[in-house]
Order: C-alpha cells, then structure tokens, then sequence
C-alpha cells in the first residue's frame, strides 16, 4: 500500500508568503508607498514597515526552508517597490532585490513561485485613480505584469497574478483592491472584480503567447461550503456560494466565460460590470496550466439567516453558522481535512486540470520564553491530517496534485496585521508593537517537517 501512494521525486513542497508580511524595508532603495505603508498599527494590530524584516535576511529565511527540505517558494513581486507611483518609471533598485531573491532560492535548490498582487495597491492609484475601479489602473497593472514577466521567466515558472481572486467577488475587495471612494456597492464590487479579471486574463494570454515553458494559473480561497441542514434552501444557498465564488472564477480562468447563472444575477439585478465587446474577444482565449488555491477551513451555511434579496456572493456575511461536527482554533476557523481531500478532487473532476493547494495551514496563538522549543503539536497534527487528506485525492480520487504549500511556515503578521495570529513552523521574535530582535527560533513543527519531506511526504 505505502509504494502505491509515493508521490513524484518532481512534487513540490513549500512556503507562500506575500511582500508586505514579510519584506518591511517600506522606505527603502526607492520603493514607493502602497496602501498598507500608511495603514497605522492599533491596539490589536501592527503597523507594516517591518514585517518580519526579509529584505535583509532573506539569506536565513531561505536557509530555514532548504533545511525543511523544501522545493518552492511563492513569494509577491511589491508593485510599488518595482514601480513607485504604479504607472511611471521602474525602479531598478527594487527589480535587483527580486533578481538577488529569485537567485538565491534556486542557488539552494528551491523552485521560486511568483504572486502578482497580494493587496498592496500602489497609493498613488488608490488616491489618483481609485484602485481597480479605473480602466487606467487595469492598463499600468498589465504594464506592471508583463515587464515582471519578462524579466524573470527565464528563472521563474510558476506564476499566478492575484492571490485569493474570489476575495475580490465578497465585500474584502474594497478592502484589497485600493478602492478609496464609493457606497461599497454590488455595481462597484461587480465592476472592480471584472476589471482584476482582464488583469490575470490579458497576463495568462501574454504568457500563453511568449512563453512556452512557463505556467500560469488562476488562484482563489476555495470556499467549502456545507448546508446547516438537510432543508432544501440551505442546499441551495450552499451551491450558489460554491457558484458564485468558486467555479465562476475558474471558469473564466479557463475561457469558459462568467458562470451563467453569476451573468443572470447581474442582468436581473442591472449591474452592468463595465464587460466590454473587447474583453469578451480575450476572455475566449483564457486558459490555465493549474488551478491553485488557499484552504483553511470549512464553512456551514443556514439559509434562515441570509437576509431577503441578498447577493449569493454576499451570503457568508449573515449565513455563517457554527459547524457542530469538527474542532475549531482560536478564531472559530473549522479544522477540516476531508473539506481539503473534498476541494481538491471537486476541482479535478470538473476542470481536468491539474490542482495546486498553495495556501493551508493553522493560526495559533504561541510565545517563546526566550529558552524552550515552542511544542506546537497542533500545527502538526492540521498539516499532518490536510497532506494526507490531499493524498487520498490523489491515490483514492485520481486528483492530479503539483505540490503542497503551506502558509506562512516562518511567522509573519496576519493579513490583518496580527503578528499574534501565527501560522509558522519557526517563530519570529517580535509582537505587535515590540520588534524585539526579530530572531528565528525552529518551532517542533521545524523538525517533523524536516523528517517529513526528507522522504517526499511519503512517511507520515
């Protein structure tokens, strides 16, 4: 049984990150400010110029990967820091810490994955242009990929252009899209989801076009859904989430268009979505070379408490309920490997193409006494039961799997800018408003996956 379940020698096993969790370096070597270098730290939450400090040790983070035995880093190109104002000159200083980057990891052996944008507007087009409410903002992103694109393919392979899409078809995205001004409306939510659309589309088609040895593929925060009950209604208000914010997505991934049923909404509705005859010329020759997504948890809906005449995509503001049949952590997320196997062989079985979870892992709350290993039996136990739920997928379900990544394995501030919010297999000395010494300290979740994918993952 153990040899008919090893994975390939070419699986890949890693860490995501974005720029602005990890880098700091906020005002240096020319960057320009993005939306989070203004966002001030709260009571709960930190500011973001340090982060984690990886632009000037990126050299032992690095190392601290190669000693887990892992193959993969996706880490986010900072617009702002390659391009100050977003849409004027490039800024060689921040190409050269990407180039010194990218080396570095293949110098260790370490296969780089490169994000597009991971929430972190350029200012200037938030306040000039409100984010990707403009069709100018559109144009500089696509300038902004492609000279990124260009510059790198020759190293990197693997690329995808938006973390979490689907985030930008739920109220996060004016939050994430830098959207400044406006009622927050489904027409603007619609508007600005398909504008960040034709950004990946026009970015997969450039690299479809030029590059043949390199793959693109479209990612989103798969949304697991179950109904509350057995009623009829939460069946059906569970499908309309799984439609509107997980297979829409990837169907215009992969050039089958808008779901009809998320087109009929906004038809009834009047929303028109700026769709213009030009974008559906280019929407036709999407496609991708892997479907990536992020999973945490599983979500139990009740259709009792979605209020009348809500958007589907709208429905986990007020439906959300507690899931009674699995643990939880701290902040109520449901630890739920079957929901992982359940993504992954969904996906599989409806698009053929082959799946890439880059995104999973486990927030806990953790500190170190400055002498004693952290014992985060719990971290191991959520990667442990989720890698081999993927593999049920893959030996048990047929699912065609490129890898596995995990979230955040060296701590970094939460999207929320929580630093007490951590997911890593090594602790990093600092709090919220205490930088401390910013020390890497191997968690016991370190060492088990060091044993772990020393053997390819096929020991657990």
């Amino acid at each position: 049984m153990t040899e008919k379940r090893k994975l390939p020698s070419t699986f890949f096993w890693g860490n995501s990150v974005s720029s602005m969790q990890t880098e700091g370096a906020w005002n240096e070597d020319g960057k320009g400010l993005s939306v989070y270098d203004v966002r001030p730290a709260t009571d709960n939450t930190s500011d973001w110029h340090v982060a984690i400090d990886e632009y000037h040790r990126y050299d032992e983070d690095l190392d601290l990967l190669k000693d887990m035995n892992m193959n993969m880093y996706r880490i986010q190109i900072s617009w702002s820091r390659v391009c100050p104002d977003g849409d004027g000159d490039f800024n060689q200083k921040g190409i050269d810490f990407y180039d010194r980057l990218v080396n570095a990891m293949l110098k260790r052996g370490i296969q780089p994955m490169i994000c597009l944008y991971h929430f972190d507007m350029p200012l200037n087009l938030a306040k000039k242009y409100n984010g990707f409410m403009s069709r100018h903002v559109v144009d500089a992103f696509v300038r902004f990929g492609k000279k990124i694109i260009d510059h790198f393919s020759d190293r990197v392979k693997y690329w995808i252009v938006f973390n979490e899409h689907n985030l930008y078809f739920q109220d996060e995205v004016f939050n994430i899209s830098g959207y400044e001004s406006g009622d927050k409306s489904l027409d603007d939510m619609y508007t600005i989801f398909h504008h960040t659309m034709m950004c990946h589309i026009q970015l997969a088609n450039y690299i479809h076009e030029n590059y043949s040895d390199v793959k693109i593929g479209g990612m989103l925060a798969y949304q697991q859904i179950y109904p509350a009950t057995s009623k009829p209604e939460d069946v059906w208000a569970a499908k309309q989430v799984q439609e509107f914010l997980n297979f829409n997505i990837y169907d215009a991934d992969t050039g089958r268009d808008y779901s009809p049923e998320v087109m009929q909404y906004a038809k009834n509705h009047g929303i028109e979505m700026d769709i213009t005859d030009e974008d559906k010329e280019i929407m036709k020759k999407a496609k991708a070379d892997f479907l990536a997504f992020s999973y945490y948890s599983s979500w139990v809906l009740s259709s009792d408490k979605i209020p009348e005449g809500e958007a589907p995509n709208r429905y986990l503001n007020e439906g959300g309920v507690e899931s009674k049949y699995v643990k939880t952590n701290d902040w109520g997320w449901a630890i739920d490997p079957l929901g992982f196997r359940n993504a992954i062989t969904t996906m599989y079985n409806y698009y053929r193409i082959p799946i890439f979870p880059i995104e999973n892992g486990i927030g806990l709350k953790e500190t170190w006494d400055g002498e004693h290993m952290i014992e985060d039996d719990e971290r191991i136990a959520y990667h442990r039961d989720h890698i081999k739920a993927m593999k049920d997928a893959i030996f048990d379900d047929g699912a065609k799997v490129l890898g596995y990544l995990g979230w955040g394995l060296i701590d970094i501030p939460s999207s929320h800018a929580d630093m007490e919010k951590r997911y890593g297999a090594v602790y990093v000395n600092r709090s919220n408003h205490d930088l401390k010494d910013l020390k890497r300290v191997p968690k016991k979740s370190f060492y088990w996956f060091q044993k772990v994918l020393k053997d390819n993952g096929d020991e657990l």
